[in-house]
């Protein structure tokens, strides 16, 4: 017979853990979102064809000439965009920059969808759809083809199944985590990072059972089947995006330096947004109902801590500081619904006026190439990069028609950058130059000059002292003149004519000429 428990009984008895509460169920859907990111997509095809090419994207053109499973600097996914936008339409800048204009304002939806899943309602998902909008590596990236843009999609992606995997405790959402990482990994190397901070959030703040999950090892191994093809050029090809990487660490790049990566989170969303992203940031680790997120909220910090430490550039991060961000909306139109509500919500919009200006101003191309401020292209370095191609071909075009016709013949162009080639690729045929050869980064596997050319027009180097270690004779015979008041890589570089090659070009391209970076 049981004996019935006493009232002593029940007072030694252990307290029952209290409950912890699950996390808020999803906001309601809303159009707003969609809107705010057609709006995104239609400003950037509208400004599509404003100034000019940008460096990388002459270089992405050429790697679509010679298409591969990989290049030094990156996968084959964005070459073969460029091979094909340029196949529908060569030369048109709108074609080629259109999926980039398109995956913008994809990100802004999903940063808003994201924050629903952080259970936030229609306004808190209006906002974060409007900080994706005015951010730095939404709108900057998705003005030009290129890796970041497609960067951006996929960590937003594999975020957002993340987040929802987390919500519903349902780890078959790591498929879809494994599918974007996997094919954002023939884009570049830079998933794999994502992948490491979320294993690392889990491992800090759970829930741990994800590790040993059968889904989660299963997306693992769809990342490695999808990336394959890459890894394996890199491993046939000694892994070349090592020595990118190092180039990089060493500061031999925009945007890289430990110091530029801290400065850059002040003004990457946009510097109106950093108390919206630390409240977040916040939030993800110390809210209660948000404890099933605690995994997202230190993905972030591991993730720019490794960027910091390797010396990577500093917007590598920033796709999932704009989950935080998301994060951010949520818990800033909290605020705003409390308390003084005008006040903080005449704050927030004020707030927003700046940002809009800002990031029109700063961000995309409104104002005329030929009186751009200083300050645009010191805050926008890619600005000044999309500005005077064609002038400067054509101050090589002069150099080469300085030549005696005996020496014009078997002259061919040297360049310091795969910008550099990309720009004589796809404007000096009309003005009668020869071919640009370089050795920097994937341009060195593209060709080395024949042997017979002994007279060299090279363009980059800011002295010739390297030169004259290939030449016996290095001359300046022009400057590069773009024709417009802006500190890019080009403007006033002087243009150098070299002739008499000390040793042959199969002896120094592999080992002097090639460089990283």
């Amino acid at each position: 017979m049981v004996e019935p428990a006493t009232d002593l009984d029940r007072r030694d008895a252990a307290p029952a853990p209290p409950k912890v509460a699950g996390p808020p169920p999803p906001g309601p859907r809303t159009a707003g979102p969609w809107l705010v990111g057609g709006a995104v997509t239609a400003a950037l095809l509208l400004l599509a064809g404003r100034y000019g090419y940008h460096r990388d994207e002459l270089y992405f053109l050429l790697c679509g000439r010679h298409l591969d499973w990989g290049y030094a600097d990156q996968g084959p996914l964005v070459p073969a965009l460029a091979r094909l936008a340029d196949t529908i339409a060569p030369g048109n800048l709108v074609v080629l920059r259109t999926p980039s204009a398109l995956i913008a304002g994809a990100a802004v939806v999903l940063v808003a969808a994201i924050a629903r899943e952080f259970g936030g309602g229609r306004g808190a998902q209006l906002l974060a759809a409007f900080l994706g909008a005015v951010a730095g590596i939404v709108l900057t990236p998705g003005h030009l083809l290129s890796t970041t843009t497609v960067d951006l999609l996929v960590w937003l992606a594999a975020a957002w199944c993340a987040v929802r995997m987390l919500r519903t405790g349902d780890s078959r959402w790591a498929l879809g985590i494994g599918l974007a990482l996997g094919a954002g990994m023939l884009n570049k190397l830079l998933p794999a990072l994502l992948a490491v901070g979320l294993l690392a959030g889990v491992a800090i703040a759970g829930p741990r059972r994800l590790l040993r999950d059968r889904w989660v090892h299963a997306a693992a191994g769809i990342v490695v089947v999808l990336a394959a093809p890459y890894l394996v050029w890199q491993a046939a090809h000694g892994f070349p995006q090592l020595s990118v990487a190092s180039q990089i660490a060493g500061g031999d790049s925009s945007y890289s330096g430990r110091l530029d990566a801290i400065l850059l989170k002040l003004v990457i969303i946009s510097p109106v947004a950093v108390p919206i992203w630390i409240a977040g940031l916040v939030a993800l680790l110390r809210r209660p109902a948000w404890q099933a997120y605690r995994a997202i909220g230190w993905a972030w910090p591991v993730v720019f801590a490794i960027v910091l430490l390797a010396g990577g550039k500093g917007y590598y991060d920033a796709p999932l500081l704009l989950v935080v961000t998301a994060a951010g909306a949520v818990v800033t139109t909290d605020w705003a619904g409390r308390g003084l509500i005008r006040a903080r919500q005449a704050l927030l919009a004020a707030g927003a006026a700046v940002a809009v200006t800002g990031s029109v101003i700063l961000l995309l191309p409104v104002l005329p190439a030929d009186r751009l401020p200083g300050f645009v292209v010191d805050v926008n370095y890619d600005a000044g990069e999309t500005i005077g191609w064609p002038a400067f071909t054509d101050s090589l075009a002069a150099v080469h028609r300085g030549l005696p016709p005996e020496q014009r013949q078997r002259a061919v162009i040297l360049t310091g950058n795969y910008g550099e080639a990309g720009a004589v690729a796809r404007y000096g045929p009309q003005r009668g130059l020869p071919r640009a050869y370089s050795g920097h980064n994937s341009m060195v596997a593209f060709g080395r000059p024949p042997e017979g050319a002994d007279v060299v027009i090279a363009v980059g180097w800011a002295h010739p002292d390297q030169l004259r270690g290939w030449f016996t004779e290095v001359t300046e015979a022009g400057r590069i003149d773009q024709r417009v008041d802006v500190d890019n890589d080009e403007n006033g570089l002087p243009i150098f004519v070299c002739r008499g090659l000390r040793r042959p070009w199969a002896q120094i391209w592999e080992t002097e000429v090639r460089h990283a970076g």
